[in-house]
């Protein structure tokens, strides 16, 4: 959960101004950028109140003067331009250079979390974290520090001008900052909130569409479209309020400060025009208070309105930097035993292996297993057995409580995961295919293996005369999840991996559950092709994928209950004799 406590955001701020510390350059030069942009533009004023009454109001018609002070007019004009234009590239391209390296860091820490982590972490908080919120922090630099800056100078730039002008109607003047700041501080409170609220709508309209993208094909399956689009309307709608309610605040806060410039404005009218009729003020004197005074009251509301950007910048540091403090659980031994994958034979050990999830419901109970080097070994069992739980365990998904699991005496544990992980093959129901082409799918887009290679394993599991059937062949284009394809073909495209990157271990969670039986006669001989030499286990929902299996694991209540051929299960007239019976007589059991 994030740390909302005060020590917790000056936590994230001090984090994030961390990551400016690399553009400190750029910041400082965006700081004189801005300071020669503010002066070239309130130098403006002065210029035409030199005019004034330096040479029109004494009569001097100095055409001359005149035209110097129209050229300086016009060259800070274009200065202005120049540095404004300038100043807002450099911090463009410092802040999207810190939020692209925030996105990027944030992105790999994610994905080198723990499974765990995301069982109780919903994807679409996760994508509001990487999309919404680091654009609030993108905000923050390309706009609260712009205003800081800009505003803060313009300001004191103002403040000291018109001391320069004339002492005493500044100080009437600045009789309306208490005013000024009782009415932001009045205002500040509620449009925080209205922020905040609109700002969480947001959120979970995003994380609620993120979420139902996902699940498209669950929705449509179970014709929950309308259902559905009702939720999604309740949250738009409550997102419609809320940004009205924001909207309406702002511009209440706006048009008050705008009244109070023109009641600022015709104050100093009467109180300069008295001074100038009884000679005291000069006519451009007057002329440049006016213009002054209605430039005030701009960067002061700016920078109050940038509140509410800063606090979402703040709420959005501490969510972002609540998920680089989570640590994953499953870490990689502080002195790991490196293995070579040319002479991993496949065996594995499961030891007395306990294990539970964080509810503290034991899954798995006191087993025991192992499997010789090429041996193909079923699992079976019904929903909930402990199956996938067992394959989680070996490809380290999750960590045991109590006992071990080795691969050739070696504790998972103590082999770092990126050399474990290309020794296990895993094949899952559902293959992952990611948008790309079919030469990168299979690659998972390793550039070091070459297309011949990719080539040959697709010939080598018979996916070969389907991808010919495509436009494009190799190089068709698959969306994300490859729809489009079947599922017996994704199948064969995942088993291509398989030979691709060679495993020592291959393991098939139920991957043929969901295919007719002419695609799952494919699969059956791909499968063969890649389990040749290697170490398989095959968590079955056919019982008529393993019926050939050299050993067939009958798991039940997170323990072992039965195991042996087809066969000699069968006569044993035991629980795999009702899984058969069950199996035969309705679909479902897995």
């Amino acid at each position: 959960m994030p740390n909302n406590s005060p020590a917790g955001k000056k936590t994230a701020l001090r984090s994030l101004l961390a990551y400016g510390k690399p553009h400190r350059r750029q910041f400082t030069l965006v700081f004189f950028l801005t300071l020669f942009a503010v002066a070239a533009d309130l130098l403006q004023p002065y210029l035409v109140k030199v005019a004034i009454d330096d040479n029109i109001m004494v009569g001097k018609n100095d055409f001359r003067m005149l035209l110097i002070i129209c050229g300086l007019y016009l060259l800070l004009s274009l200065s202005g331009f120049v540095f404004s234009y300038l100043m807002n590239n450099v911090l463009q391209y410092a802040s999207q250079s810190i939020i692209a390296r925030i996105r990027k860091d944030l992105f790999r820490h994610i994905s080198r979390l723990s499974m765990s982590y995301f069982d109780r972490t919903s994807s679409g908080s996760l994508i509001t974290h990487v999309s919404s919120d680091t654009e609030s922090l993108n905000q923050f630099f390309s706009q609260v520090l712009l205003s800081l800056m800009r505003d803060g100078l313009t300001l004191i730039f103002i403040v000291v001008v018109m001391f320069q002008l004339d002492v005493e109607l500044t100080l009437y003047c600045l009789i309306l900052v208490p005013v000024i700041f009782l009415i932001a501080i009045a205002f500040r409170r509620h449009m925080r909130k209205t922020y905040q609220r609109s700002r969480t709508a947001l959120s979970r309209l995003i994380s609620f569409a993120a979420e139902n993208l996902a699940g498209m094909s669950l929705i449509q399956a179970f014709h929950q479209e309308k259902e559905q689009k009702s939720r999604f309307a309740d949250r738009n709608r409550s997102y419609f309020g809320a940004n009205l309610s924001e909207v309406s605040t702002n511009v209440l806060f706006n048009r008050s400060f705008d009244i109070l410039g023109g009641l600022a404005v015709a104050f100093v009218t009467w109180v300069g025009g008295n001074a100038v009729f009884h000679g005291n003020v000069e006519f451009g004197v007057m002329y440049a208070f006016i213009t002054y005074i209605r430039l005030f009251f701009q960067p002061i509301s700016t920078i109050t309105q940038q509140w509410n950007t800063l606090q979402s910048a703040m709420v959005s540091a501490n969510r972002i930097w609540s998920v680089f403090a989570v640590q994953p659980e499953v870490k990689d031994a502080v002195v790991p035993v490196n293995v070579d994958p040319k002479t991993v034979r496949g065996r594995i050990d499961f030891q007395r292996v306990h294990f539970y999830y964080e509810d503290g419901r034991p899954v798995i109970h006191d087993l025991s297993l192992r499997i010789e080097p090429g041996e193909m070994i079923g699992v079976v069992g019904v929903t909930g057995a402990g199956k996938s739980t067992l394959i989680g365990l070996l490809c380290r998904f999750y960590d045991v409580r109590q006992g071990s699991v080795k691969i050739d005496g070696t504790d998972v544990r103590d082999i770092p995961q990126a050399q474990l992980h290309r020794l296990i093959g895993l094949v899952q129901q559902e293959p992952y295919l990611y948008s790309g082409s079919i030469v990168d799918n299979v690659r998972m887009f390793d550039e070091s293996i070459s297309r011949e290679e990719v080539e040959r394993a697709c010939r080598f599991v018979g996916a070969d005369e389907l991808i010919g059937r495509m436009r494009n062949g190799y190089d068709t284009r698959l969306s994300e999840r490859g729809s489009g394809l079947s599922a017996g073909e994704r199948q064969l495209i995942s088993f291509a991996r398989i030979i691709v990157f060679q495993p020592k271990i291959l393991i098939l969670d139920e991957a043929t559950a969901n295919l007719d039986s002419y695609t799952e006669q494919l699969v059956q001989n791909a499968l063969r092709v890649v389990s040749e030499h290697r170490t398989t286990i095959v968590i079955a929902h056919r019982l008529s994928t393993i019926l050939h299996a050299d050993r067939i694991i009958v798991m039940r209540g997170g323990r072992i209950v039965e195991e042996g051929t087809h066969a000699r299960l069968l006569e044993l007239r035991g629980y795999y004799e009702e899984l058969v019976r069950h199996s035969r007589g309705k679909a479902g059991v897995g």
